[in-house]
């Protein structure tokens, strides 16, 4: 039992390295190429790119529904079995391919009959081969293999291209439909390696596939995706509809440090989900009761003090990232840093606990609250507040979203939220927000910026040592203590 838990725990840890890479990767090399991107296009022309980017999308979900967590957990309990496997694949795909054509139907009849849209047309077709190639990237394929290793290389190499290209072709104001062209160009290449590389381990074979046994899921848990759309890609459409693409500017520019920080979380729960679908198929709760523990902790000393380090460091941050012009983002991402704590703890009640019990309903009730809080919300403050709406609607329909999450998990597993540790850590964020405050007092520059940065973390790593006993940082340090003496020896 030891050997197979600590076996365990190294794959997860060895898998949560690549998945890190990967998904941080997907917004760190971004990042690099936004601050001359934001420079040369211009806030509107920016503005522009993210509406169209978030109108293309919304049609990925439709087109894809639930085959990312559907496909993520049949594959992870049928990866022994080739030729079981390859029937799963074949028959998940073929589901996938047909929600795909009718999406790309869809697609073309809005260009051609919505304006707003239409004024578009150009990008709205070059968004359409996005949708297309999403069908054949089957990165759940891969996670559900649990082979971290292959998507992260490749997708690195893919990624130091596209910002080779960016550098080269990005010229001007008038080079926006490139940018654009770029961004899906980043997908389509991925899925076509992806496509032909999956042939060493599985084969697509339409003559035995199986749709019934897996198009509810794919339903199911594919409307809880576009439900919860309605709060947060969904916001950037209808702020573009109501606000401008300025407005759409800000907004997407505030949540670009959100969505890094988040990211690092999110590669986690990634890893976990097909380990927790095969715990769970064995009935081993004892083993998911520690990892759902190590999660927390994972989480609670990641997000207070970044919290409090990027809502003080707003301003700087934002010039940062954008430059000049951008100011209207400081205040919705002051607002939306929060749900990096929100958002991580939903992602281990839904992805880690509720998925891989197949929970679907349990997670279909949970979008339907969020979804009608964002609906709600979008329609009161949008208009009014614009970008700072926009920000204000996200963080109501997470916590209706997070309420609903712990309510199922509890009744379900009886696992309840570690409320204590979540007000101790809190109560330690003041310290951060005090530091970041006085350190910023005396240093109003990007110095002030790297020191406080480095200071909250050394204060975070101490108050989960020696005050909290945060089992995650205290068995990190121990981990790497045993190396050092083995290495000594």
């Amino acid at each position: 039992m030891l050997i197979y838990t600590s076996t365990l725990i190294m794959g997860i840890k060895k898998n949560f390295v690549y998945s890190s890479i990967l998904a941080v990767s997907g917004y760190i090399f971004p990042l690099l190429t936004f601050p001359y991107v934001s420079r040369v296009l211009g806030v509107t022309n920016i503005g522009i790119c993210n509406f169209i980017d978030s109108i293309i999308n919304y049609f990925v979900l439709f087109s894809m529904m639930g085959i990312a967590a559907t496909g993520i957990r049949e594959v992870a309990q049928h990866k022994n079995d080739k030729s079981t496997l390859s029937n799963v694949f074949s028959s998940l795909l073929t589901i996938n391919a047909i929600a795909t054509f009718i999406v790309l139907v869809v697609l073309v009849l809005v260009t051609c009959f919505v304006p707003q849209i239409r004024e578009y047309w150009q990008l709205m077709f070059i968004g359409g081969t996005k949708v297309l190639f999403n069908l054949f990237l089957i990165e759940w394929f891969f996670q559900g293999i649990e082979n971290f290793k292959y998507i992260t290389i490749r997708s690195l190499i893919i990624k130091i291209l596209f910002v080779l290209s960016v550098f080269i072709f990005i010229r001007n104001a008038d080079d926006y439909k490139i940018y654009f062209t770029l961004m899906c160009l980043l997908v389509a290449v991925n899925a076509i390696y992806n496509w032909f590389y999956r042939r060493k381990f599985v084969l697509f074979d339409i003559h035995n596939i199986t749709l019934k046994k897996y198009y509810k899921s794919f339903l199911t848990i594919g409307t809880y995706k576009l439900l919860t759309s309605m709060y947060t890609s969904f916001n950037v459409a209808f702020l573009g509809f109501v606000g401008g693409n300025t407005e759409v500017g800000y907004y997407t520019t505030a949540t670009k440090l959100y969505a890094i920080i988040l990211s690092l979380f999110t590669a986690f729960t990634g890893v976990m989900l097909p380990r927790m679908s095969v715990l769970m198929s064995e009935g081993n709760i004892h083993e998911v009761k520690c990892l759902i523990s190590k999660s927390f902790d994972i989480l609670l000393f990641l997000s207070f003090p970044v919290i409090a380090w990027s809502v003080v460091y707003a301003p700087e941050i934002i010039r940062l990232i954008a430059g000049v012009g951008y100011e209207g983002a400081i205040l919705p991402m002051r607002i939306v840093m929060p749900l990096i704590l929100i958002i991580g703890t939903e992602q281990i009640l839904v992805i880690q606990i509720l998925y891989p019990l197949r929970a679907d309903k349990s997670i279909l009730i949970n979008s339907i609250i969020g979804a009608s809080v964002g609906i709600i919300a979008n329609l009161l403050f949008v208009h009014y507040y614009l970008s700072i709406g926009s920000s204000v609607v996200w963080i109501l329909s997470e916590c209706a979203v997070l309420i609903s999450s712990a309510y199922f998990v509890w009744k379900l597993t009886g696992i309840k939220l570690p409320v204590k540790s979540f007000i101790i850590n809190f109560a330690y964020s003041i310290f951060f927000f005090i530091i970041c405050l006085g350190i910023r007092h005396c240093t109003m520059n990007y110095w002030g910026l790297a020191i406080s940065a480095l200071v909250c973390g050394a204060l975070a790593f101490a108050l989960q040592i020696f005050i909290n006993k945060n089992k995650f940082v205290m068995n990190t340090i121990h981990l790497r203590n045993k190396k050092k003496e083995s290495y000594n020896k």
